[in-house]
């Protein structure tokens, strides 16, 4: 396991612990997630291996970062579908976040 895994996973944003709290265990729709999960070259925030689904927590350093967006192009390249939330949308609209996740699983 990475040790850079690891530091994120203790090292966890207030909005990461919120949606962890009801990714875990199969909490949601069943699915497994996975927490800082190493994914090539990167550790993205949870995975869902089974349907191919990423979902990262930003916060303000992500805004209009090209290193995100160089980042998402070579996940969605391997397959994957990412779907990105703001941590304050997480934080203060669980609920709409978790429709939004529902609705890819679905559609995965």
């Amino acid at each position: 396991m990475s040790r850079n895994a690891n530091d994120l996973r203790q090292n966890a944003t207030d909005a990461e612990r919120r949606l962890w709290a009801v990714l875990r265990h199969r909490r949601l729709s069943g699915c497994k997630f996975r927490r800082q999960h190493p994914v090539g070259p990167y550790i993205v925030d949870f995975a869902c291996t089974k349907y191919h689904l990423i979902i990262e927590a930003d916060g303000g350093q992500h805004d209009e970062s090209t290193a995100d967006l160089r980042r998402t192009a070579w996940l969605q390249k391997q397959g994957w579908r990412v779907i990105r939330f703001w941590n304050n949308d997480i934080l203060a609209n669980t609920e709409g976040v978790l429709s939004v996740i529902l609705e890819a699983l679905q559609d995965g």
